[in-house]
């Protein structure tokens, strides 16, 4: 996909099934993501990341050729530009976790969302960037804020998360 410096973004292959479920099997990394009561395993993974037919574009995260986590890129759907307020915008959400605990608080995350937003709207056109994270994520919109993201309003009980619906923050990235 491309290349900023030491980072890498690339699809996605089968061979990253035992990552993700390295990953996604991790408490740390499934407070924010998944959530821990949702461990994965290789089945899991492969279900959820390589079965579905939708056009979202997963990839892995590579900084010093080390696979370090995930990432995955999508333009949004009618029903979600709704919810989200959108209306005829070209507008793309990403999501994304650091899954090797090593490399957090070093600037990678943030180096990363900002390469992807270089790279959606230089190569995909799109006019705005979206994330939901929750709102307790308070690491997270510190990064996204960082990389020129703003809070546009609070989504209430957006996700299901360990048994509790959790209010997420629409941030976005203006073009």
């Amino acid at each position: 996909m491309f290349t900023h410096g030491k980072l890498t973004v690339r699809k996605l292959e089968r061979k990253d099934a035992a990552l993700l479920a390295k990953w996604l099997s991790d408490p740390r990394v499934l407070e924010f993501y998944e959530g821990r009561d949702n461990p994965f395993d290789i089945n899991k993974v492969n279900e959820k990341f390589f079965a579905p037919e939708d056009d979202e574009m997963r990839c892995i995260i590579e900084f010093g050729g080390i696979e370090i986590g995930y990432i995955q890129f999508y333009q949004l759907d009618d029903e979600t530009k709704k919810v989200y307020g959108y209306t005829k915008e070209f507008v793309y959400g990403i999501d994304q976790f650091i899954g090797e605990k090593a490399y957090w608080n070093k600037g990678i995350g943030t180096l990363l969302v900002s390469s992807m937003v270089e790279f959606l709207i230089e190569n995909k056109k799109a006019e705005r960037v979206v994330l939901d994270p929750q709102a307790r994520n308070t690491r997270a919109i510190k990064c996204y804020e960082k990389c020129g993201f703003t809070k546009v309003k609070i989504l209430p009980q957006r996700e299901l998360h360990e048994g509790i619906y959790q209010d997420c923050w629409l941030m976005e990235y203006r073009k």
